[in-house]
């Protein structure tokens, strides 16, 4: 698989496997922290969520601007994973809880987010732009797709095992100081601290705290101080963890930077050769005006995909079943909402060699679809997940009569396999759609705006992640089926305004 394809492939995906470490510790626990660091309710949490994923695309065209005007885009690559890993140790640091100082905290931590965002923005968009310039390589040309699609499933690798570590990170420590993990629990420890706690949840804050104190609970006030305390402390030393791999990312990129092409350091072309790839300026129109439908479309898929960080974790840790996933270390569980993250890179790993096969046997029966059509494609696939969760969801509670009983019972909660179907749907959708979307603005884009294009799919990535608030307000104030018939919706929106340009993009894409 890997004998056809540059030998830099390899070495660039390692060096991203330390940012996908981070980004997936994020997106595991950065909306829970958020909730039971803070006491913040979920719309509030997810805006500072949705901003944060937002920045972390947007700023990505910051990070092209930057390397295309500087021409050192191998050193705006490595001042990103600086960047990022200083941004890590800043949120990592254990900080009291309940805060002493709400404004003072929170901003220090929006700041360390900000940080981490800017790193990424400088790295995510400028190493994409190198992957790509190895397929401009006319001994390579052809394998483009499939190329993004293995640096895609290795850079998942650091993903599949984020979420499990930073839980079990966070539940050794709670287990250490004598806690058993609840997932319910911290948010009653803010009500019961705050006094607005309804008097059914307040019995079931006061039933819990005993079971996972093992004993008698006399004073309750000085049990949820303690209890939230020792819970997020273990959440920013799961933070930490992220520290760890993005230096395993800074050591792998210095040992590979000399094997990556650089795109300021491009050959100089004979007179003939220049010629041949010269672009008119209607031609590099009609590329741009391609690109930017394209990344119109799919903002409306990252808006129904990126659920998985806010509505789709909070459904994991109010509405399922998490105790027929527990896997006992002794010093630890891998137990909690948090490690369905790691369904959706497993998956990639998996599902990618399968996919990547799919496409070849259609390539040699000279029936594979264009690129455009397999986002198309994955478009449809991802509305079909959403269609799972619309019609498992039938019957639950509401958010609000959830909260008011103070969570629900075992027997009340639905199976985990709901949402791991979910997510093999989602990801088989997002094989369709992320690394294709990648080859394509490489291949359309034009040439000395590579790392631009690359940065502006990105941003519109950012787009579709600012409008994730939306998702959590529906959340808490619709039914929950009715929530996932919204993305149902979206999706099918996008497909079929893909669908309508196919002929259009096919045409520009040649």
């Amino acid at each position: 698989m890997l004998n056809k394809h540059p030998k830099g492939l390899i070495g660039a995906a390692l060096s991203n496997m330390g940012e996908r470490f981070g980004f997936y510790i994020m997106m595991a626990i950065l909306s829970l922290f958020l909730v039971t660091k803070f006491g913040l309710e979920k719309t509030q949490s997810t805006i500072i969520y949705s901003t944060f994923y937002a920045l972390i695309y947007l700023l990505a065209l910051a990070g092209g601007f930057i390397a295309d005007k500087t021409k050192k885009y191998k050193g705006t690559i490595f001042a990103g994973l600086i960047l990022m890993t200083f941004g890590y140790a800043m949120i990592a640091i254990p900080t009291p809880t309940p805060v002493p100082n709400f404004a003072l905290y929170l901003t220090l931590t929006c700041v360390g987010l900000f940080v981490i965002a800017f790193g990424n923005g400088l790295f995510k968009g400028n190493l994409q732009a190198v992957v790509g310039q190895m397929y401009d390589d006319p001994q390579y040309s052809d394998k483009r797709d499939t190329g993004f699609q293995i640096f895609y499933m290795f850079i998942n690798v650091g993903a599949l095992f984020a979420p499990m570590i930073a839980t079990g990170i966070r539940n050794g420590w709670v287990q250490r100081h004598g806690f058993e993990y609840d997932p319910d629990l911290p948010a009653l420890c803010h009500k019961y601290i705050n006094g607005t706690i309804t008097p059914e949840a307040s019995e079931t804050f006061k039933r819990i705290a005993g079971e996972v104190s093992g004993g008698t609970v006399t004073d309750f006030t000085a049990f949820a101080h303690e209890y939230l305390n020792i819970f997020n402390t273990g959440f920013h030393y799961a933070f930490a963890a992220a520290i760890v791999a993005m230096l395993i990312s800074i050591a792998i990129y210095i040992a590979n930077k000399k094997k990556l092409p650089d795109p300021s350091m491009k050959a100089v072309a004979t007179d003939a050769q220049k010629a041949e790839v010269q672009m008119s300026s209607s031609e590099i129109r009609q590329r741009i005006y391609a690109l930017f439908a394209v990344f119109a479309v799919v903002i409306f898929f990252w808006f129904s995909f990126h659920q998985n960080g806010v509505t789709l974790t909070f459904f994991a840790n109010d509405y399922t079943d998490l105790s027929m996933i527990n896997i006992d270390l002794g010093f630890t569980s891998i137990k909690g909402a948090e490690i369905f993250q790691s369904f959706n890179p497993f998956f990639v790993v998996f599902l990618t060699p399968i996919v990547i096969g799919l496409f070849g046997w259609l390539r040699a029966k000279g029936i594979e679809p264009s690129t455009p059509k397999k986002i198309a494609i994955g478009m449809g696939i991802a509305a079909v997940a959403f269609i799972v969760m619309t019609l498992g969801s039938m019957g639950l509670p509401t958010s609000a009569e959830r909260e008011a009983m103070g969570g629900l019972t075992t027997a009340q909660r639905v199976t985990p396999f709901l949402l791991i179907g979910t997510y093999l749907i989602l990801t088989i959708a997002e094989l369709f759609i992320s690394p294709l979307g990648l080859s394509f603005v490489s291949k359309v884009a034009p040439p000395h705006l590579q790392a631009v294009m690359q940065g502006c799919w990105l941003g519109a990535t950012a787009l579709g992640n600012q409008l994730l608030i939306i998702g959590t307000i529906m959340y808490e104030n619709i039914p929950i089926w009715a929530t996932w018939a919204v993305f149902v919706t979206a999706c099918f929106i996008s497909m079929f305004t893909m669908l309508a340009m196919v002929k259009w993009l096919e045409r520009v894409a040649k």
